[in-house]
């Protein structure tokens, strides 16, 4: 029986494998940066962030990785 995976784990698995640039889900994202979930989209919309849209799905988007870094790296 496999483990549960979560459904924005699994879109990021297949983006990276099928694009050269690398994505994190907010849940990442926001752990690399020591912010919860809900205070990463709030950062994200203020910092106007690249939004990585999930097919069908309105509500949900990955990050990219490299702006994630730069934040870090001038953090």
């Amino acid at each position: 029986m496999n483990g549960f995976e979560d459904h924005n784990l699994k879109v990021k698995r297949t983006f990276n494998a099928t694009s050269n640039e690398e994505v994190l889900t907010l849940t990442e994202a926001g752990n690399t940066l020591g912010l919860s979930k809900d205070q990463m989209k709030v950062y994200v919309d203020k910092n106007k962030l690249t939004k990585v849209p999930i097919m069908r799905s309105v509500h949900r988007y990955l990050l990219l990785k490299s702006e994630i870094d730069e934040i870090v790296g001038n953090g």
